[in-house]
């Protein structure tokens, strides 16, 4: 992070105070987290809150990459690109822009680093410390044992402990790529010039939202995905609107693409080689973004003296109850979990306090299995998620239907001129039991809280159809799949039949 500006002073005033103290440690804590990102903070604060003696252990910035360098940043970052592709659009509404549109790179930044900073308050040292009344120590944490932590010249005594240090970028060994001074999203957000020719190395859902944002803000974007599909846990369909949303946004998608090698320029541009399916070509760029996966901080933690079970790859091992080899420690976030998400993080975090803190051999205990989380990715437009797809559906054998709702048949829809997208929802085959559902559309992030919910409250696609929802919104289109799926109902054999009862009350 930059520190020569205002807002990232402030930023790291909060988070990453110079000079503060450890606190003399207490004899036992009924928990000790290590890590401070969203999953050890919430844990931490949830902890205290309930009366726990509480210990929180952080090597770098509290906040973790959400508050520093992902979803705030990033998603300050998107909705200045958005704004772009805003007014491009504005003509199809009979609002006509004269002139190019103007994009001021360092204002985009600072308005970016200014909310960091706003935001930066609900994570400090000074909240947890003071209000909290959390032990915060600003340090390397690491086992010595089964039930202690050592950080500075202190050892932390605990009853249960919470490993919650996050992920980082994950670098392939490319040659050439360490010689250019690579970005990832941990420093993308401290650039202050605008590149002129990004190349972003992979397709997930960091790659795509920055491709689309540097696109946007004036970049000449390229994006190099291995795979035939980019967003590959995504429905194909979605995954396909999206492509055609960054090929009009300029970005030059290349799928099923690796980088062999990078020659770096003597300043810039650099010279990469790439392969399409046997096919190689040579691609100029001034800086390149790595965004091909997340790799698990396991490392210097002391993980075999506290007989912790992991994998440098993978994370660290634990089971449904979010407990490692090690029944008194949990790990939760993306350490350990799957869904590396901030929202995941969050409720994981709060099934850890209530397991650690209140269950008794097991009972009361709270599930990885039994959470129901969402996802999105906030492109424009954006593509969410719940539950299961179409191949994890096949992979379990079972069967399903499937009912969608095209945006371009949703009245809301058409009256935006935003009629890309869909709904689709997955059920049971048989029944209205839902088992999935993708949403591609504006604010699908927002959309798919209802089907999330249903979802959690064992709601049926029926009973959606049931759900009376304001005129004209694009929610309407969740409706309209519950309604497709009441149709379905009305067989030959029930529809003669009500034929005949409704002919005897003529």
């Amino acid at each position: 992070m930059i520190r020569e500006n205002e807002f990232d002073r402030k930023l790291l005033e909060q988070v990453m105070p110079e000079g503060t103290p450890h606190p003399e440690a207490s004899e036992r804590y009924n928990l000790v987290v290590v890590g401070a990102g969203t999953a050890g903070l919430v844990a931490a604060a949830g902890a205290a809150g309930l009366g726990a003696r509480v210990a929180l252990i952080e090597r770098a910035a509290m906040g973790g990459d959400c508050l520093n360098t992902g979803c705030v940043p990033s998603k300050s970052l998107l909705k200045s690109a958005h704004a772009v592709g805003d007014m491009k659009r504005a003509a199809k509404l009979g609002i006509h822009i004269e002139g190019e549109i103007r994009v001021d790179f360092a204002a985009v930044m600072n308005r970016m680093r200014r909310i960091r900073a706003e935001i930066a308050k609900n994570d400090s040292v000074t909240r947890f410390r003071d209000e909290l009344g959390v032990d915060v120590f600003l340090g390397e944490g690491r086992f010595v044992d089964k039930q202690q932590v050592e950080v500075g010249d202190q050892e932390l005594s605990f009853s249960r402990a919470v490993i919650a240090t996050g992920a980082r970028a994950r670098v392939p060994d490319i040659p050439g790529l360490h010689d250019v001074g690579y970005l990832t999203h941990e420093s993308a957000f401290d650039l202050e010039v605008l590149p002129e020719r990004l190349t972003i190395l992979g397709g997930g859902p960091i790659g795509c939202e920055l491709a689309q944002a540097f696109g946007r803000l004036g970049s000449k974007v390229t994006l190099l995905e291995a795979e035939d599909q980019f967003l590959g846990r995504e429905d194909p369909d979605a995954a396909q609107i999206l492509w055609e949303s960054l090929r009009e946004d300029g970005v030059d998608v290349r799928l099923s693409t690796r980088l062999q090698n990078i020659e770096p320029g003597q300043n810039a541009p650099h010279r990469a080689q790439i392969q399409t399916q046997g096919s190689e070509e040579e691609l100029l760029f001034d800086q390149i973004l790595v965004a091909a996966g997340r790799a698990p901080n396991v490392e210097e933690l002391g993980l075999d003296q506290a007989g912790v079970r992991f994998d440098e790859a993978r994370g660290v091992e634990i089971n449904d109850a979010f407990q490692t080899t090690n029944s008194r420690i949990y790990a939760i976030g993306d350490v350990a979990m799957d869904f590396k998400f901030t929202h995941a993080a969050d409720a994981a975090a709060r099934a850890v306090v209530q397991n650690a803190l209140f269950s008794v051999g097991g009972v009361g205990q709270k599930t990885l299995s039994s959470l129901t989380i969402p996802w999105c990715t906030y492109t424009d437009p954006e593509i969410a998620h719940v539950g299961l797809t179409l191949r994890e559906a096949a992979a379990q054998d079972l069967e399903i239907e499937t009912y969608r709702c095209d945006l371009a048949h949703v009245d809301r829809a058409i009256t935006d001129g935003r009629e890309e997208g869909f709904v689709k929802v997955h059920v049971k085959k048989g029944s209205d039991r839902i088992l999935g559902a993708t949403i591609v559309a504006p604010h699908a992030g927002e959309l798919i809280n209802e089907i999330s919910v249903a979802m959690a409250a064992d709601m049926g696609l029926g009973g959606l159809a049931g759900v009376i929802h304001p005129y004209p919104t694009l929610a309407m289109a969740i409706r309209e799949t519950g309604n497709a799926y009441t149709r379905t109902r009305l067989t030959p054999s029930v529809a003669k039949l009500f034929g005949r009862v409704l002919e005897w009350r003529r």
